[in-house]
C-alpha cells in the first residue's frame, strides 16, 4: 500500500489582474462594431506569451461585444484582427493608457521587459 500523496503547493499567480481595469474596458462600446449591448473584456493572447489554456494579463483586455468576442474565438484572434483592420497592440496600449490603473500597468510592464 502506498503512502499519502504529499499536498501541492498551489501556484503563484505570475499574472496580473485588475478587476477596476476590466470594468474600465467594459465601460466601452465594441472596439470591432461599436456596439454598446453585452460588452465584455476580451484578453488578447497575441504577443503576449501565454500559451494555449492560459490567459494573458488583465491589461491585454479589449471591449467586445459577445458577437465578436464569439467571432474572435470561432475563427482564432490573428484572422478576426486582420478582419477588423485594426492593430490590437495599440488598441491595448490605449485602454492600458488610459485605465485607472495606467501607472500600475506601466510598472508591471517595465518590470516585464
Amino acid at each position: 500500500m502506498l503512502p499519502p500523496r504529499k499536498p501541492k503547493k498551489p501556484k503563484a499567480e505570475t499574472r496580473w489582474r485588475s478587476q477596476a481595469h476590466l470594468g474600465f474596458v467594459r465601460n466601452h462600446c465594441c472596439s470591432v462594431c461599436h456596439s454598446d449591448a453585452g460588452i465584455e473584456a476580451a484578453h488578447v493572447r497575441l504577443g503576449s506569451g501565454a500559451g494555449m489554456g492560459q490567459k494573458p494579463d488583465d491589461h491585454r483586455a479589449v471591449s467586445l461585444c459577445r458577437d465578436c468576442h464569439r467571432k474572435q474565438h470561432e475563427v482564432g484572434e490573428r484572422t478576426f484582427w486582420k478582419q477588423a483592420g485594426q492593430d490590437v497592440e495599440i488598441l491595448i496600449d490605449a485602454f492600458c493608457r488610459t485605465s485607472p490603473k495606467a501607472s500600475e500597468i506601466r510598472r508591471i510592464r517595465q518590470e516585464a521587459a
